[in-house]
């Protein structure tokens, strides 16, 4: 397995795992995901098999507000290279390799990388089950998130340096 950061020309392996990863009403679109690589393909993280297939990726932008906010799904224009805090997105491992630590290697990447960079620290908003997948890895359970994503109740979590 190998990580490496996206380019355009990894758009229809992108959208194909999210539209395997989230329902619809949460997955990003081809389009959408089309302008985030436009903008911000260096913090994309993609993990492949062996034979080059895509598994699992992370991806987010960065950016000087400290919430995650809606607006920042469909506005790639509000990334800011320099930003202090690292969005995450999304989080994806197609079915077939979950449980094997794809995206507890991913997780790690990005922080890594985000501390190198010298962030703030980093910030997603995740469903309640989820909080002590991330609390794992040091996230903090900020409570309920003013997001309402994909009609869905979620909770921001930040991981900060």
């Amino acid at each position: 397995m190998f990580v490496r950061h996206a380019t355009m020309a990894d758009l229809a392996a992108v959208a194909s795992v999210e539209k395997r990863c989230f329902p619809a009403a949460e997955a990003a679109t081809e389009e959408e995901f089309r302008e985030r690589l436009a903008a911000y393909a260096d913090h994309f993280w993609l993990l492949f098999d062996e034979e080059g297939n895509l598994v699992s990726f992370i991806d987010g932008m960065a950016t000087d507000e400290p919430d995650l906010a809606d607006d920042m799904y469909a506005d790639a224009s509000l990334h800011r290279k320099d930003g202090c805090w690292q969005m995450i997105f999304g989080l994806n491992t197609v079915p077939e390799h979950r449980g094997k630590g794809c995206a507890a290697m991913l997780v790690r990447r990005l922080v890594e990388d985000s501390r190198a960079r010298g962030k703030k620290g980093v910030v997603l908003t995740c469903k309640e089950a989820l909080i002590p997948y991330y609390a794992s890895f040091g996230f903090k359970d900020e409570g309920v998130s003013s997001s309402t994503h994909g009609n869905v109740v979620w909770h921001q979590m930040r991981l900060s340096f």
